[in-house]
C-alpha cells in the first residue's frame, strides 16, 4: 500500500471514530410510556395553560431508555409530515394533546418524535409507526392510567392518596409490574403529575420500571398525602 493509500485509510478510520464518539445514539434496553395528569401539569407550569385542562392522564411520550447510563435522544434530524398523519390527528388530539397549548399539537408530537421516537429503531420504524404505537398502547392495549386508576376506584376528585395505593392500582392493571411515579410540590400540597409504565425493548410486554425516582429528588412521591 502506498503513502496515499495509507493516508486515506487513516483518515477514514479517524472519521469513523469521531462519528461514533459524537453520535447521540447510545442504544436502549426498555421503553418508558409516560402519561401526565393535565391539571397538575398546568398547575406547576410557569406559563398558564391556554385552555382549561381535562381531569385526565394523557400521553407525555414514549421514550427509549436505558436501565443504566444515558438515554438516547435526537438520533435523527427529521420533521413529522402533518399531511401524512392527518388520519391519526383526531385520536391523537384526545390521547396526546399539547396540554400547554392546544392550538399547536403537531409541534409537541414532532418534538417527541425527534427527541425520543427517532431513537427507538428497530421497535419503532418511523414517525407514523411511532404515533400508531402510542395509539395502540393507550387505546387498544388499555395502558390508560386514568382508566387503570378508575378501575381501582381512585378518581380525580382532589383527594389525598398514599403512594402504596396508587402503585397497587397501577400494578393491578399491568400484570403486577412496578410503575414510576412523579410528583411535584409547593408549600401547600404535593400532586401526582406523571405515571410511567415500562415495556421491554421490543414493546411486547410490561416490565418493572428501572431507575425509580428516589427519595431526595424534588419529583419523589411521598408515602402519604398525594393529591389526585
Amino acid at each position: 500500500m502506498g503513502i496515499t493509500g495509507m493516508i486515506y485509510m487513516v483518515t477514514m478510520v479517524f472519521s469513523l471514530i469521531v462519528l461514533i464518539l459524537s453520535s447521540p445514539t447510545v442504544g436502549y434496553d426498555y421503553f418508558q410510556f409516560t402519561q401526565q395528569y393535565q391539571p397538575a401539569v398546568c398547575h406547576f407550569n410557569p406559563t398558564p395553560c391556554r385552555d382549561p385542562p381535562d381531569k385526565l392522564f394523557t400521553v407525555h411520550g414514549l421514550w427509549p431508555s436505558n436501565s443504566s447510563g444515558n438515554d438516547p435522544i435526537y438520533c435523527k434530524n427529521t420533521t413529522m409530515n402533518s399531511t401524512k398523519i392527518a388520519n391519526l390527528t383526531a385520536r391523537l388530539e384526545i390521547i396526546w394533546p399539547n396540554v400547554l397549548d392546544r392550538t399547536d399539537h403537531i409541534t409537541f408530537w414532532n418534538k417527541q418524535w425527534n427527541k425520543h421516537g427517532s431513537c427507538g429503531h428497530p421497535a419503532i420504524q418511523n414517525d407514523m409507526h411511532y404515533l400508531q404505537t402510542v395509539i395502540k398502547m393507550y387505546i387498544t392495549q388499555k395502558q390508560n392510567v386514568s382508566e387503570i386508576l378508575s378501575k381501582a376506584k381512585i378518581e380525580p376528585v382532589g383527594k389525598f392518596r398514599t403512594q402504596k395505593e396508587i402503585e397497587k392500582a397501577i400494578r393491578k392493571g399491568t400484570n403486577n409490574k412496578e410503575p414510576k411515579l412523579k410528583c411535584q410540590k409547593n408549600s401547600q400540597r404535593t400532586e401526582l403529575v406523571e405515571v410511567t409504565i415500562c415495556s421491554d425493548r421490543n414493546l411486547n410486554q410490561f416490565i418493572d420500571c428501572p431507575r425509580p425516582i428516589l427519595n431526595g429528588s424534588r419529583y419523589y412521591c411521598p408515602t402519604n398525602n398525594i393529591l389526585y
